[in-house]
């Protein structure tokens, strides 16, 4: 009950932390001068790079939501599907705001001086995402197996967006930016030491 009452409660923080957010970054909140972030800036490789890293996390929550009946395994997919699906899109809104493409020839990263670093071998683009093959390990398990890689998958992933996002702490300029990836680092934090009793639990732990 303590997992459920703590996703509970992070989903609600997440959903008023987005508004505040999104209201900051209306008012064009933060951003030196009232300029807008060029194409090359951490701004938008943050924004760019960071949605790319949670269509991931959305897609592997959406995976194991079907792979197992367990209340808090699904609960805890649903909460990061529904924060980062959100997230996601506010972070795709503002390339928008400031006409910025959403896709660059620079490899990933390039922003936080990492370009290249992530071969990007078996589809995985970014430090800590799944490779093609673990998604497909993932979508062929059932139960608790499928809940373990799910959990250690995302502990991964975490971490590794975690890194990508003290990254914008650090460089973004625009205040609702830095905000954001402040949220995520405290968010995910706290996630990934949820995930490590789940698979404690289960007789596991991160990979």
């Amino acid at each position: 009950m303590r997992h459920i009452a703590w996703i509970a409660g992070a989903a609600a923080a997440a959903l008023v932390a987005a508004g505040a957010i999104t209201y900051a970054s209306a008012e064009n909140d933060g951003s030196p001068a009232g300029k807008v972030p060029t194409a090359d800036s951490a701004d938008a490789g943050f924004a760019r790079d960071m949605a790319v890293h949670h269509e991931q996390a959305v897609e592997m929550s959406f995976v194991v939501r079907d792979r197992t009946t367990n209340k808090e395994v699904r609960l805890l997919a649903y909460d990061i599907a529904q924060t980062q699906g959100a997230q996601r899109g506010m972070l795709l809104g503002w390339l928008d705001l400031w006409g910025l493409p959403k896709v660059s020839a620079d490899p990933p990263m390039t922003w936080m001086g990492m370009g290249g670093m992530a071969s990007g071998e078996d589809g995985a683009l970014m430090p800590g995402m799944a490779t093609n093959t673990d998604m497909r390990k993932l979508g062929s398990l059932q139960g608790k197996q499928a809940e373990i890689l799910y959990l250690q998958l995302m502990t991964d992933h975490h971490k590794g967006g975690i890194h990508m996002a003290e990254g914008c702490v650090a460089k973004c300029t625009v205040g609702a930016g830095k905000r954001l990836a402040q949220d995520m680092v405290d968010s995910q934090q706290s996630e990934i030491q949820l995930m490590a009793d789940m698979l404690k639990e289960r007789g596991a732990k991160p990979r």
